[in-house]
């Protein structure tokens, strides 16, 4: 049988690729579901654009799963798309796992916001702040949906930024995962427990692929984000973040560990019983730390105040919306203190001499020229 990894490869749906993703590219593979997938308009976005929801299968685990809460996050968008086109393609696996799941999915809950590439929705509102006041249509949405189909298991997906790597290998967190907190104590109560021991199953998947590049994010508690918010209500609730592998900065190869993430998480609730006693391999896998900047330059000579000296500092790419594409902006962002950072790529400046705007000395904000 194909590995996981061959498969997200095989069902990669090749027209939806690149960081920029919006409810009419979702359109255009909604319309090549058969009508064993079942979608709907659940409701409309601040600025009445309508949120499609995808609905299949008759078993008794009910998943609801939702991407792009984050506008600007489109990888596990990708992956769930590349998911389910693995499904429709693959008569007897779509037939055999209806069988066992309800699936519930919001491929894009925050329309405005992918369309603007941005984090929040169109009032400005992060919407994964808005769990406990749930003031914002999309919220209310989600909220609603949440109550009337009341899953076993939620699958709330994100992205990353570049900078969350993994201390313990010195490696980029290309994958990660939270079994949220519910309580100021982060207690682990049974429905964490639960979330924990999916998260382990998926883990020892990934890491046959990305070994040593998969990070536990931080359970802080925040009861006005929606992964504490439903897991206080009592729904185990699953936390995918998908970040950085090398080079690939259209994160068309890290929507393929995200493909990986979902089939195994699926595969695991329904082969396994969820018992508690996982919780010991989830709290060993490598806790994430903002630790990476995208360059870290060294050996860069500057003259500062006729004072010669050799400094390092690191760029990170802004992500901008032109002409419909994502441009990726190089800034600087930090001088020197940089012993603590890794970098996805280290470049030798050879003690040339710094120039930028008639000065030999660099400021946060400066734009470095230099092809990605």
């Amino acid at each position: 049988m194909k590995d996981n990894l061959q498969l997200a490869t095989k069902y990669l749906y090749e027209s939806i690729q690149g960081r920029y993703v919006t409810a009419f590219h979702l359109d255009s593979f909604l319309e090549t579901l058969p009508s064993a997938f079942k979608i709907s308009t659940v409701g409309f976005s601040v600025n009445q654009q309508p949120i499609k929801a995808i609905e299949f299968g008759e078993g008794k685990v009910k998943i609801l799963v939702w991407s792009q809460m984050h506008g600007n996050e489109s990888t596990t968008t990708k992956g769930l798309i590349d998911y389910l086109n693995y499904l429709q393609q693959n008569e007897n696996e779509f037939e055999r796992l209806s069988k066992l799941v309800t699936f519930y999915i919001i491929p894009i809950l925050n329309p405005d916001g992918a369309a603007a590439y941005a984090r929040e929705n169109a009032n400005r509102v992060d919407l994964n702040r808005d769990a406990f006041a749930c003031t914002q249509p999309e919220s209310k949405i989600l909220r609603t949906v949440l109550e009337n189909f009341s899953p076993n298991f939620c699958f709330n997906l994100h992205d990353q930024r570049t900078i969350f790597g993994l201390l313990e290998s010195q490696q980029t967190a290309t994958m990660s995962f939270l079994t949220a907190s519910y309580n100021e104590e982060r207690t682990f109560n049974s429905v964490r427990k639960q979330a924990a021991a999916v998260i382990v199953g998926i883990n020892n998947e990934l890491q046959k692929f990305i070994p040593n590049q998969v990070g536990r994010f931080d359970d802080s508690f925040n009861i006005n984000c929606t992964g504490d918010y439903f897991t206080s209500r009592g729904y185990p609730t699953i936390l995918f973040e998908a970040g950085h592998f090398a080079n690939d900065y259209t994160r068309d190869e890290v929507r393929k560990f995200v493909f990986i993430a979902l089939k195994a998480a699926i595969s695991f609730i329904n082969e396994n019983d969820i018992v508690s006693n996982d919780l010991g391999n989830y709290l060993n896998i490598y806790q994430n730390n903002k630790c990476f900047y995208d360059f870290i330059f060294k050996n860069v000579r500057i003259n500062d105040n006729n004072v010669e000296k050799n400094i390092k500092f690191a760029v990170q790419y802004k992500e901008v919306l032109l002409d419909g594409k994502i441009a990726f902006i190089p800034e600087i962002i930090q001088i020197d203190n940089l012993d603590s950072f890794f970098a996805h790529q280290t470049i030798d400046f050879e003690n040339k001499l710094y120039a930028f705007e008639n000065r030999n000395f660099p400021k946060i904000g400066d734009i470095i020229k230099f092809s990605k």
